[in-house]
């Protein structure tokens, strides 16, 4: 299924956990350091540096780009560092994040709230991720190198729903179904 970032709500709602998924538009990248300093930034009333309505947030701090390439290999890190960050940003119109990895009950909760989705991309699939990013920009705390907040412009990036809107988890929900064989 081809999907474009930014994300409506009513897509969103209408994936399903283990729905396969070509995303094309705008996205964002940000890791650990950049979520720490959104919130702390935001905590003392400062606005978030992106306007996070519908966006993407892909949890990833990309490699340097080699001469005559876009970016670097830019492959996912493990979601659960971010979520301690991601209601209050799910609560502020955040629609998606791209990781891998397991979420806490905490998340689920926000995601379903917020009728967002979490998708999960291949860990150890950078430099193939990276064939679907035709552009990147720096946005945000250029300060933290290779975990500044980048604008991704992305064309084909494949993905997997990992839990949708209404909180169905495609971890929990295949190590049920495999306990039951």
């Amino acid at each position: 299924m081809n999907i474009t970032a930014p994300l409506d709500r009513k897509t969103a709602e209408n994936l399903r956990a283990g729905d396969s998924v070509l995303i094309s538009g705008t996205i964002y990248t940000a890791r650990d350091a950049a979520h720490e300093r959104m919130v702390k930034n935001y905590e003392n009333g400062e606005p978030f540096p992106i306007d996070l309505e519908g966006q993407i947030i892909y949890y990833a701090g990309p490699c340097p780009a080699k001469p005559g390439e876009v970016i670097g290999s830019c492959g996912p890190t493990t979601s659960g560092r971010m979520d301690k960050y991601t209601p209050l940003l799910l609560d502020n119109g955040l629609a998606g994040m791209l990781g891998k990895g397991g979420r806490s009950a905490e998340v689920t909760e926000a995601i379903k709230r917020n009728k967002a989705v979490y998708f999960g991309a291949l860990g150890g699939a950078g430099a193939l991720i990276a064939e679907s990013i035709v552009e990147a920009e720096v946005i945000a705390y250029d300060d933290l190198g290779t975990e500044a907040i980048r604008r991704l412009r992305v064309k084909d990036l494949p993905a997997v729903v990992l839990t949708d809107s209404m909180g169905n988890d495609l971890y929990s929900d295949g190590r049920k179904k495999y306990a039951e064989i």
